[in-house]
């Protein structure tokens, strides 16, 4: 399986993975125009020639030997420089009567744009066919390697939002509690027009004031921090790797903001670079797999290395050194798969 970035050609694969991912991926709408430009986008990113409020990297998971792309995930570099990037802060208040003797704490959901300007793991998607040999973990780190190759392009601070809980039918129990009384439309609807850059309406319709959690249905107040059944693994994945849940959660369907300062993230700081050297030569010593990573911008790519016959060092083999374009003085960056395993 290959990482790599995003090419024109892979748009009929990454629509139809659109058409599964279903309601609320807002950043991979069903849309081929949007999907296009999302395309282009990136490939202008590469290339340098976007500003650094437009720029957006758009990567693939690749089966080489099937000729299709099978997953998808990006990274948007500055978020809300161009348009308000809304999120929910949930903030305690805490209110006391001395007379009656009643002490009560209260959550309240304020509006915030506290991550605007800070970069973003977004529009993580891997074909449910291909949810094996742990190809979800390749999609979503080798992002992490990218990063830590070229880290005076991002934020000091990443975060990534998770898709809320949302039913077969494409509903919501938090929008239906809250969005739908302002918006006056189905949670589909709205995560559509947001998927394809009307972000407007939010700020024209969305409520100004605090909310207060308690006045909101058991329903909606339960789901509140909760990811989509098919999004936990993704959840746990940047746990692992140091994310955390620090209390923004999205406007529409109330999934958790996951957030951690770059410099801390294992893969980003635990990552180490080394030479290709000749085919079959070991790159380093270690017994857990490895992402393998190219680091130049223009041909950065990566794959998965299990540990050699002996079980103690790491080497590419012909077909991923091919399939990586891979010269004998090219850098490369490796990074164990999980923290828990050998360090490199």
């Amino acid at each position: 399986m290959l990482f790599r970035p995003v090419k024109e050609s892979d748009l009929p694969d990454i629509l139809r993975l659109a058409a599964r991912a279903g309601v609320g991926m807002t950043s991979l709408p069903h849309d081929e125009p949007r999907l296009r430009a999302r395309i282009h986008n990136s490939i202008e990113t590469f290339a340098g020639r976007l500003p650094r409020a437009q720029q957006g990297f758009l990567f693939v998971l690749e089966d080489p030997l099937a000729g299709r792309v099978v997953g998808v995930s990006a990274i948007e570099v500055a978020v809300g420089l161009n348009e308000p990037f809304y999120n929910f802060r949930i903030q305690r208040s805490v209110r006391a009567s001395r007379e009656i003797g009643v002490y009560k704490n209260q959550e309240l959901l304020h509006l915030s744009y506290d991550h605007t300007g800070h970069s973003e793991l977004c529009t993580l998607f891997l074909d449910p066919d291909y949810q094996v040999n742990r190809n979800g973990l390749l999609l979503s780190k080798a992002r992490l390697l990218f990063i830590a190759a070229h880290r005076h392009l991002f934020s000091s601070h990443l975060f990534a939002e998770m898709r809320g809980v949302v039913d077969e039918e494409g509903r919501s129990p938090f929008w239906d509690a809250l969005g739908h009384h302002f918006f006056e439309i189905p949670f589909a609807e709205a995560d559509r027009l947001t998927g394809t850059g009307m972000k407007t309406f939010i700020a024209e319709l969305m409520p100004s004031w605090p909310v207060y959690i308690s006045l909101l249905p058991a329903a909606a107040q339960r789901v509140i921090g909760e990811v989509h059944p098919r999004t936990a693994p993704a959840r746990a994945i940047l746990e692992k790797e140091g994310f955390s849940w620090r209390g923004s959660v999205d406007i529409f369907d109330a999934g958790p903001v996951m957030e951690a300062e770059t410099d801390a993230i294992r893969a980003i700081r635990d990552s180490r670079v080394v030479t290709a050297g000749r085919a079959g030569e070991t790159l380093a010593e270690g017994n857990a797999p490895c992402i393998v990573a190219r680091d130049d911008l223009a041909h950065f790519c990566a794959v998965l290395v299990q540990p050699a016959a002996d079980g103690r060092s790491l080497c590419l083999n012909e077909a991923q050194r091919r399939a990586m374009q891979i010269d004998d003085a090219d850098r490369l960056r490796l990074v164990s798969l999980n923290p828990e395993e050998n360090a490199l």
